[in-house]
């Protein structure tokens, strides 16, 4: 894939023809509310095969190569040249084939249940290795609140994937802080919510477990690593795999509720897996920015992977945009939507897009018809190309996506561009 940056006068034919890519295709990849209204400043992804330039004047084939770090000898073989001063200007050469991609595992978890499921794993689900219907959550007695996951489950199992159990402490609406303690402060109600994992894993042919215990008490640190130990001596003999979710940490001694209790150390030496939930700096009601800024993400990678093997470290990926009113207003909450609805909305309103290139996020501001000002953050082709080549430079295994439901077609196409995802079923 190419990834092409929209200019002034630029069309969806015009783009695809210059690089000499199918239109149709380049059309369905993007799948754009307005193919035929184009935003300054707005990612298109190109499909080609290999990677083409187009011959510019003044250049040579010499100069061609250095650019791309290859050689005029395997430029002239890829294009059945038979003299190097015979290219021409405006001649599409093919520099090299497609590369080998590397193996990641993904995860995806949903919230939408029963039915409303199927649809959404069914056109995700080529490209997912778990899925992770969200969530059971504990009760004070060991419990745990049910919820419609088996038409999820069912669906996932006929595009082999592996569901994964998904359990939680909180809420929209509660932290679940003081019901953690409740349940990690005693033996006998961790024993009692491990029972209930089994049972229902097995009743509904789960394979493994995800723990997201968050705004577990700082108190409660060593009670949680001890809860996770024993999910993992009663888990494993019985064939079952278990994963946590860990706030985005930078370093041991972060303070603040949300991270004193996830003890990376302990989770990276007890667990099979972790997911770094590595969004959410763009929270809905704080102050507009990028939800997963690629400059904090590289902050929390680096402590993580001098203290969890970085073969189970998978990356945390966001699937949602957020518009915020501006001047932001404490307390005020934003709005969260696809990546699909923010290009619409931008769209709508004649928008141009922009790049922080220190964050590696796109964003534009807009004013509806009330005379309302907005901000919205959200993902492009761009920014989901810079987390995949983070994946890549720090060698991770895995990638977790929070949450399907919300379209995404450029994230699914550079994915499958990028890595080859590994089936376990």
């Amino acid at each position: 894939m190419i990834i092409h940056v929209v200019k002034p006068g630029d069309t969806l034919w015009k783009i695809a023809s210059s690089y000499g890519a199918s239109f149709q295709r380049t059309l369905e990849v993007n799948q754009l509310p307005n193919p035929s209204k184009l935003l300054i400043g707005q990612a298109i992804l190109v499909p080609v095969e290999g990677t083409y330039h187009i011959v510019r004047p003044g250049e040579s084939l010499w100069k061609i190569a250095q650019t791309y770090n290859t050689t005029v000898q395997a430029i002239l073989m890829n294009n059945d040249i038979p003299n190097p001063s015979s290219i021409s200007v405006g001649q599409r050469l093919l520099i090299s084939a497609p590369k080998p991609r590397p193996e990641v595992s993904v995860n995806g978890y949903i919230y939408e249940y029963g039915q409303d499921a199927v649809p959404i794993v069914n056109e995700d689900g080529p490209f997912l290795t778990y899925l992770a219907p969200f969530a059971y959550r504990i009760k004070e007695d060991g419990g745990l609140e049910p919820i419609d996951d088996v038409p999820a489950i069912k669906a996932a199992y006929a595009h082999n994937v592996v569901p994964m159990m998904s359990v939680t402490n909180f809420t929209s609406t509660e932290l679940g802080g003081n019901l953690a303690h409740t349940v990690l402060s005693s033996l006998e109600i961790s024993n009692k919510v491990i029972d209930n994992i089994l049972a229902i894993m097995r009743e509904k042919d789960y394979k493994g477990v995800n723990i997201d215990f968050e705004n577990v008490l700082p108190a409660d640190r060593e009670n949680y690593n001890r809860f996770l130990q024993l999910t993992v001596d009663r888990l494993h003999p019985q064939g079952f795999f278990v994963s946590t979710a860990v706030a985005p940490k930078v370093s041991a001694e972060q303070p603040g509720t949300l991270y004193e209790a996830h003890d990376y150390a302990a989770h990276g030496r007890i667990v099979d897996f972790v997911i770094l939930m590595t969004y959410e700096w763009g929270y809905r009601f704080g102050s507009p920015q990028a939800i997963s800024p690629i400059d904090q993400i590289k902050r929390v990678l680096d402590y993580a992977v001098t203290v969890i093997p970085r073969d189970k470290i998978y990356f945390g990926f966001q699937l949602y945009a957020r518009d915020w009113v501006i001047p932001h207003v404490q307390g005020q909450q934003a709005e969260t939507f696809s990546m699909q609805e923010a290009i619409r909305r931008a769209t709508q309103y004649n928008a141009v897009i922009q790049y922080d290139t220190r964050t590696q996020s796109p964003f534009f501001r807009y004013t509806d018809e009330k005379g309302v000002r907005h901000e919205v953050w959200f993902e492009d082709a761009r920014s989901a190309q810079a987390k995949f080549d983070m994946v890549k430079a720090y060698k991770l295994p895995g990638i977790s996506y929070w949450a399907l439901g919300f379209p995404f077609p450029q994230n699914w196409v550079l994915l499958a561009d990028n890595f080859r995802i590994k089936k376990l079923l």
